[in-house]
């Protein structure tokens, strides 16, 4: 579990009792997990109208992944309890996704008939493989790949989800069936099919939205979607709205699940690796985007590694309970949090309603509108569009902002696990293009306070006649190293007075690769030739650490090696003045 940022822990055995629930896993049940202070009644409610909304879509899920629609009904029952116990997020919704279904349903239609009995074997053996190399992957802690998903990256991939999503459901929203899964396609059709549009169904859609807008509006934390969904059901039965042309979910098996290994061959399991190990990519990244997003929005904190043995244990119970791959969803998370669940009780509550939706009321759920469905995922994908957020990143920090609208694009144009991996990449490569062309300096005396300040390096500048302070304001690696060498060539060719000693201030200074070690070696013995002492100061101890396995010391001589920068410069002044 994690917790709100800056709250106070004065109680020993309260912080005792946080950081092991922190670390995922049963251990919360033992430790007082249900005695947190969070409205029981509000996660209740939370619980009920996450049910009305996701158990419609989840059948849409099963449609995608080729599967029996109560196999929808599957994933939020045992997966969504195994990850509430295990995992770590408060918010995090696991149950079935588009992403993972189309993955591996593309995969195995061309290993066995769709809706087969052999087929779901597969498909559950999948789920399998899947919790198989989560737990790996738990065992390696991976969670530190979701450092890599900055803010401004999660900004942008939820906002990215929410234009895909509420683009896909102005089709049901219209009475129309999707053509295709890309999204630019799907709003270039959608624009092109006006006149194929059914009335009525646009009509209940407008009027559902703008109920459970000014519901978000004037009525935040009710279960508006709630109401919306019984209504429409109760309308849609009385009315039989389905003899109108309005389109319904249709009748659907219902029942408990039967707990079965799943028998596939040997050659068959073999098969099945490439597929898992591609779910399980991007079950990782897209539950570790989604979590986090919703943690930063929320100012709280998450444990990746703990949610990846959650994502472990609810695919292992997917996989035995006979229904597919679950994967952490942006969009049911988006809706957890706008309707007010706090922790995972919500999902709990979701679970439960699941179970007896299965056992007494899958009947009466065969009336439900999808019109309805499609207006309710609408406006939950278009709240995922933090307007605010990012005209704040447009304000702070330019570059930053184009990141997220890159981000944004490519899960809109490409796909949500291109548009993770793309976010990914650029943000390492943004940050090696400050690595590479880092702030250099020199630092020199202030005309009145005579204290050291930092200016730019240019030719010229001298920290004293004959001396030279020089700042690095980075690691040194084989990609920057030259600006190293240039700056310093720089300071002697255009001193007025000739250079006889160059302080280096280390401070930023932590690592050197064997790279930038040759060429500051090289320039050690340039400038040792043209008689400028060189000695280094403000050097910690792991860099010294670089320094002596790179020959840098013994390079710089006895005495030119200082912990502390005054130190370094009254030994170069002493050198200045000789």
């Amino acid at each position: 579990m994690f917790c709100k940022a800056g709250k106070s822990r004065s109680n020993p055995e309260q912080a005792s009792r946080e950081r092991r629930v922190g670390q995922g896993g049963c251990v919360r049940i033992l430790t007082g997990w249900w005695q947190k202070p969070f409205s029981v009644s509000k996660n209740v409610w939370a619980g009920m109208s996450l049910a009305s909304m996701n158990i419609p879509q989840v059948l849409g899920y099963a449609r995608i992944a080729g599967m029996p629609p109560v196999t929808g009904l599957y994933t939020v029952l045992f997966p969504l309890v195994a990850f509430a116990l295990f995992g770590s997020s408060r918010h995090l919704v696991v149950a079935a996704d588009s992403a993972t279904a189309a993955i591996f349903s593309s995969a195995l239609s061309e290993m066995e008939p769709v809706g087969s009995a052999a087929y779901i074997h597969l498909v559950s053996a999948v789920a399998l493989l899947n919790a198989g190399f989560l737990l790996v992957a738990r065992l390696c802690r991976l969670g530190f790949l979701a450092d890599f998903l900055s803010r401004t990256v999660l900004v942008g991939f939820l906002a990215g989800v929410g234009v895909q999503v509420s683009i896909s459901m102005l089709y049901d929203m219209a009475g129309l069936d999707v053509s295709s899964h890309n999204t630019v396609v799907q709003f270039v059709s959608f624009v092109r099919a006006g006149v194929h549009m059914h009335p009525l169904s646009v009509g209940i859609s407008c009027m559902a939205c703008a109920i459970l807008l000014c519901g978000a509006r004037f009525f935040p934390g009710r279960p508006v979607a709630l109401g919306v969904v019984l209504g429409a059901l109760g309308l849609s039965w009385l009315l039989g709205l389905e003899q109108y042309g309005v389109t319904v979910l249709g009748p659907m098996q219902g029942g408990l699940p039967h707990f079965a290994v799943p028998v596939v061959s040997w050659h068959q399991l073999l098969a099945l690796l490439p597929v898992s190990a591609s779910c399980v990519f991007v079950i990782i990244a897209q539950s570790a985007a989604t979590s986090h997003a919703f943690a930063y929005r929320l100012h709280e904190t998450v444990n990746a590694n703990a949610d990846i043995m959650g994502l472990c244990a609810a695919n292992a119970a997917a996989g035995l309970s006979g229904t597919f791959t679950v994967n952490g969803s942006p969009t049911q998370t988006a809706m957890a949090v706008q309707v007010g669940g706090t922790s995972q009780k919500a999902q709990l509550v979701f679970a439960a309603v699941t179970l007896c939706v299965l056992l007494f009321f899958t009947g009466p759920l065969q009336y439900l509108p999808r019109c309805i469905l499609g207006s309710v995922v609408f406006c939950v994908a278009v709240g995922m569009i933090d307007t605010a957020a990012l005209n704040h990143i447009r304000q702070e920090s330019p570059g930053e902002f184009r990141l997220a609208l890159v981000t944004m694009a490519t899960v809109v144009s490409i796909g949500v696990e291109q548009g993770i991996f793309i976010a990914i990449a650029l943000s390492l490569f943004r940050h090696v293009r400050h690595s590479y062309r880092p702030h250099t300096m020199v630092l020199k005396p202030d005309p009145a306070t005579q204290m050291l300040e930092a200016v730019p390096v240019r030719a010229g500048e001298q920290t004293a006649p004959g001396l030279v302070v020089y700042r690095f304001c980075a690691d040194l690696f084989y990609a920057n190293c030259s600006l190293f060498a240039e700056d310093i060539e720089l300071l002697l060719a255009g001193a007025p007075t000739p250079v006889r000693c160059i302080v280096v201030d280390c401070s930023a200074i932590t690592d050197i690769d064997y790279s930038a070690a040759s060429v500051v070696r090289d320039v050690l013995l340039r400038l040792h030739m043209r008689g400028v002492r060189v000695i280094f100061g403000r050097v910690a101890s792991y860099a010294l650490v670089d320094m002596e396995r790179h020959h840098i010391v013994s390079a710089l001589g006895e005495g030119n090696v200082y912990a502390q920068l005054h130190q370094a410069m009254a030994s170069a002044e002493q050198t200045v003045a000789q």
